[in-house]
């Protein structure tokens, strides 16, 4: 009895020792475990601040456009074929002129004088040619004399008409309708052939020079409207149409030249300026469409990230929706829109900036109080 009490003594001591050793095994391990999801917990990932959108259907009417360049329907620089010194500018600058107008005046004193004295020896020859005509009647003179003096005649009367046209070469004038331009030709100046006197320039209708792929030349047909813009007048457009289509496409470049006739009745547009066309193809269509700026193009495809309900919660207790990285299929752009052809459906919210700093499950604050520009229609902005 006296040598087992003892022992279980030490029994005791050791089982109580065991339980504390295992009691502190599992606190310990407890513990661990709590400062460990406190400290995952602190070091979760930050959110985001993004913008996001709401994908929804749009009315699209299908554009070509293309940037092309204004031409007159006639244009010349006026020249003069024969020098001589100017005597009279019969315009001003900038005039409308009509066709046939006088421009400029050279002097011609001395071709008249000698168109005078040409035309006295032509009738003193039509003179000569008449007496000798009757002496031949009656047998007086041979026919080689008349002849003679019927060749001469002619040779008269055609000196005669160069002299003339001479002269009226001398007379500069319009040879259509028109604007002149600025000219710096002054009276008393002396001009060769080919000396540019002025610019004249018929401007109503103006063409339109442009060109577009061959892939678009079935959506072509003469006679199709278009609508031009220059940022040279903001906010204004002109009408017009389609006129002819080249019947080459060019083998370097596969492009087709396209001219139309457009209306500037108001003289706006002038030779020379660029101007953007826009050319309606096909009906109305219906697409889903998104800010191109929502798009990251990369080598596996287009993607988009999508807004999806969290589970980490901000400082005001509120769950925080996560980002969620979507392929899909982008169709035609219009402006600063994308159209969607597949990958999401309407109503689905997408992040249109910040993506650069997202991947799966990045907690998002969205914040759109500045949003990206989604204009179908932008105009180029000057700061």
């Amino acid at each position: 009895m006296t040598t087992k009490r003892p022992m279980t003594r030490r029994m005791i001591i050791m089982l109580i020792c065991v339980g504390v050793l295992l009691g502190a095994l599992v606190g310990f391990n407890l513990f661990r475990a709590h400062m460990l999801k406190k400290f995952m917990a602190s070091n979760a990932v930050p959110p985001a601040t993004v913008t996001a959108a709401v994908a929804s259907y749009q009315t699209w009417q299908p554009q070509l456009a293309a940037v092309g360049s204004l031409r007159a329907v006639r244009g010349v620089d006026v020249t003069t074929e024969v020098a001589g010194l100017v005597r009279d500018i019969a315009f001003s600058s900038g005039q409308e002129v009509k066709a046939g107008q006088v421009l400029v005046r050279l002097n011609d004193d001395s071709d008249r004088a000698q168109l005078v004295s040409l035309q006295a020896a032509a009738e003193l020859a039509q003179t000569v040619y008449k007496r000798d005509k009757a002496q031949y009647d009656i047998q007086a003179i041979a026919k080689a004399q008349l002849d003679a003096d019927a060749a001469d005649l002619k040779s008269k009367k055609a000196q005669v008409d160069q002299q003339a046209a001479l002269v009226e070469k001398k007379t500069i004038r319009a040879p259509f309708a028109g604007r002149v331009g600025i000219t710096t030709v002054n009276p008393g100046q002396y001009i060769n052939p080919g000396d540019a006197i002025v610019t004249l320039q018929a401007i109503d209708p103006i063409y339109a020079d442009f060109y577009l792929p061959q892939q678009q030349l079935g959506q072509l047909q003469v006679g199709q409207a278009i609508v031009v813009d220059t940022n040279a007048l903001s906010n204004r457009t002109f009408d017009g149409k389609i006129r002819s289509i080249n019947p080459r496409v060019d083998a370097a470049t596969r492009n087709v030249q396209i001219e139309a006739a457009v209306d500037n009745r108001e003289r706006k547009l002038l030779p020379g300026m660029y101007a953007n066309v826009k050319i309606d193809a096909g009906g109305v269509q219906r697409y889903l469409t998104l800010p191109q700026t929502a798009i990251t193009y990369n080598p596996y495809g287009a993607t988009v990230f999508v807004v999806k309900p969290g589970a980490q919660k901000n400082a005001q207790g509120k769950v925080m929706p996560v980002a969620q990285q979507v392929f899909v299929t982008p169709g035609p752009t219009r402006g600063d829109q994308v159209a969607i052809l597949k990958g999401i459906g309407e109503g689905t919210q997408v992040v249109t900036s910040g993506q650069l700093k997202l991947k799966n499950g990045t907690p998002l604050v969205i914040d759109n109080r500045v949003l990206p520009a989604d204009n179908p229609n932008p105009t180029p902005q000057e700061q």
